[in-house]
């Protein structure tokens, strides 16, 4: 395998990689810790993405700051979302679901009454890494960088800070964790806040790469929910990056080869895969392996 093929292979690897992990963490954080399954996450991102239009036409800010309102535009709107509407339904899933579908269709079609079927479009940065013969977008290679980024805060912040601590326990067993003394309420409004701003930062890194449209969210759902089923709720970090990789792997090579098309076929049919063996995804399966060990270490 020549150099220019093997690093036409890492490249497109990268960017799946980066483009599977930015639009399903939040989307994974939200059904990890609160068990809610967003169905207007898509329209969160296409939120990041028109606020990002606006700050850098409008405001005619840098893209790194239009980054940074869209994040935390987007999280301010999550927090006051899950404060007025969503608490109301942890104890109904259905409801949930039925509620999130129904602000989707608000914010889109709310979108579209206020802005129109299109919004001014952001420029591509010209970035560019030469290898060998071949050239590549520098801009996608550090959205690569930007979602093991993503991943390694969440990691700090889940592992390393006494919030984070409170969360894994609220995920371990809600119950036990409010006996005690952890705010179970505070957790939930935290985290979907923390979910949401990150489908805003995914849609403003993917703002100068796309359309900006109404309904542009529905081009990064899809494979959102992919990921999230095959990675599984039980971790978020460990179901995100295994899911992440194994599907990148998976549809890089066919999406190089034959087009963009068969690589989300055999990202599908990844998923099939791994439901029918590993229902509760990458991450179900290595909470229940370590409980196994864990159990033959304290057998006598």
């Amino acid at each position: 395998m020549g150099l220019d093929v093997l690093a036409n292979l890492l490249y497109q690897f990268a960017d799946n990689m980066a483009f599977l992990l930015l639009a399903a963490l939040g989307l994974m954080i939200i059904l990890g810790v609160i068990d809610v399954i967003n169905l207007a996450h898509g329209e969160f991102i296409m939120l990041g993405a028109y606020l990002t239009a606006l700050s850098y036409n409008w405001g005619h800010l840098p893209l790194p700051a239009c980054a940074v309102v869209s994040m935390v535009g987007v999280g301010l709107f999550g927090l006051v979302l899950e404060r007025t509407l969503i608490r109301r339904f942890y104890q109904d899933k259905l409801g949930a679901l039925v509620a999130t579908w129904g602000v989707s269709l608000i914010l889109s079609q709310g979108i579209l009454i206020v802005f129109g079927p299109s919004m001014a479009a952001v420029p591509f940065p010209q970035w560019t890494l030469t290898v060998g013969a071949s050239s590549f977008d520098g801009y996608r290679l550090m959205l690569f960088g930007v979602a093991v980024g993503a991943v390694a805060v969440l990691w700090w912040l889940l592992y390393h800070t006494r919030i984070g601590v409170q969360t894994r326990a609220a995920m371990q067993n809600a119950e036990m964790a409010a006996c005690l003394g952890i705010r179970i309420r505070r957790i939930y409004l935290l985290t979907f806040a923390a979910g949401s701003a990150l489908a805003g930062l995914t849609g403003a890194l993917y703002a100068p790469t796309t359309t900006i449209v109404p309904l542009m969210g529905t081009g990064f759902v899809d494979v959102a929910f992919i990921t999230v089923v095959v990675g599984g709720g039980a971790n978020p970090i460990v179901g995100a990056l295994t899911s992440a990789a194994v599907l990148s792997v998976i549809s890089a090579p066919l999406a190089s080869i034959s087009g963009t098309f068969i690589g989300r076929i055999g990202l599908l049919v990844a998923a099939l895969v791994v439901i029918r063996f590993l229902p509760q995804g990458f991450s179900g399966y290595v909470r229940d392996l370590q409980r196994r060990r864990m159990g033959a270490a304290a057998a006598p």
